[in-house]
């Protein structure tokens, strides 16, 4: 009884010392910790559909979005984390999550969770200058023929060498697939893989003028599960010239994507636009696009190719933080289909915080 106290004294300071050491290590630790930032943004739109299979509901539309990230120092490089989420979605998912480690000369890697499209003709699809949407944004197909690396659970890495540019990037499963969750996995059964690179170069000796390409392949996909398999591979690859002079900008684009699967028609779509910074604040764009679908044929009707032609004009005047734009864009046999047309109106105010 005599030695109780002295033995729970002891018990608490060793108590004592063990939470003094926690504490120290935790401090030690959050002086590398990264610290996130809160940016957002207010988007309104107006918008209206005319044409002869669509029609305008409600024109009005709005969408509040915040992305946090932040960055820090590994020892090893600069790792950067990434998470945007909107107004739709829920309080567990993301319009966009990612993590990139830049190693300075050696490159950037990095792992798209969702919606980044950081590399491979994925994130170089189209880029064509303009004022404010694609030429293809919401209207016929809207799309601009080529069919990249998904961007969700992607290994990716991009870094220049010699004037040259590379963009890399490769996943596995379907090109489709969920998010998976720590320790799991998605798209079971699934067997094939995509990957995805681009080049850029910067032409020597002409100012300006930049040429790049770039080249996806989806491996052909067999399930486990089912019977049903693509028969080849699908493939896609696109081109650009990009050339920039004062404040005039013009480009160029070819691109072709064969789908694997029996039964889908590949396309080959060309394009071209040209910006015009006016002065600090506005600038306006023009952008025409031919999209050509292979084989589009019916029971009774010989296989014949149909060309989808669409035309924009752009516009955007930026005053401190609020942006005022807008595109106006018409389809001509919209979607590959003969004689359907497609008319797009969008205004849209943004406000950044």
């Amino acid at each position: 009884q005599t030695c109780a106290l002295p033995i729970w004294i002891i018990m608490i300071n060793l108590k004592k010392v063990g939470l003094t050491a926690l504490a120290g290590s935790l401090v030690a630790f959050s002086a590398n910790a990264v610290e996130l930032g809160v940016t957002g943004g207010s988007e309104i739109t107006y918008t209206t559909n005319n044409g002869s299979d669509s029609s305008t509901g409600n024109p009005f539309g709005a969408i509040t979005s915040l992305t946090f990230s932040g960055e820090g120092d590994v020892g090893f490089g600069t790792a950067k984390i990434v998470r945007t989420m909107r107004d739709n979605q829920s309080a567990t998912s993301y319009s966009s999550a990612y993590t990139t480690l830049d190693m300075g000369d050696m490159g950037v890697l990095s792992f798209d969770s969702t919606g980044g499209g950081l590399v491979g003709i994925a994130a170089n699809d189209d880029l064509l200058p303009t004022a404010y949407e694609e030429v293809w944004h919401s209207v016929g197909s809207a799309a601009s023929g080529v069919t990249g690396i998904s961007a969700k659970n992607v290994l990716g890495y991009r870094g220049t060498f010699g004037g040259v540019s590379l963009s890399i990037g490769h996943a596995k499963g379907t090109n489709s697939g969920t998010v998976s969750g720590d320790g799991g996995n998605t798209g079971a059964g699934s067997t094939g893989s995509t990957t995805d690179w681009n080049l850029s170069v910067a032409v020597p000796y002409v100012e300006g003028l930049t040429i790049s390409g770039g080249h996806a392949t989806t491996e052909a996909n067999s399930r486990e599960s089912n019977s049903v398999s693509d028969t080849e591979d699908t493939k896609s690859m696109t081109a650009h010239v990009l050339y920039t002079a004062g404040a005039v900008s013009v480009g160029y684009r070819e691109s072709e994507s064969q789908a694997g699967t029996d039964g889908a028609a590949g396309n080959n779509a060309e394009a071209f636009s040209i910006a015009f910074n006016v002065n600090d604040s506005l600038t306006v764009s023009y952008a025409e696009q031919s999209l050509e679908y292979d084989n589009q044929s019916t029971a009774t009707a010989a296989a014949v190719n149909v060309t989808e032609d669409i035309k924009a004009i752009n516009a955007a005047y930026t005053m401190g933080a609020a942006t005022i734009r807008g595109t106006l864009s018409e389809a001509d046999n919209a979607a590959g289909t003969s004689g359907i047309t497609d008319e797009h109106m969008e205004v849209s105010l943004v406000l950044s915080f």
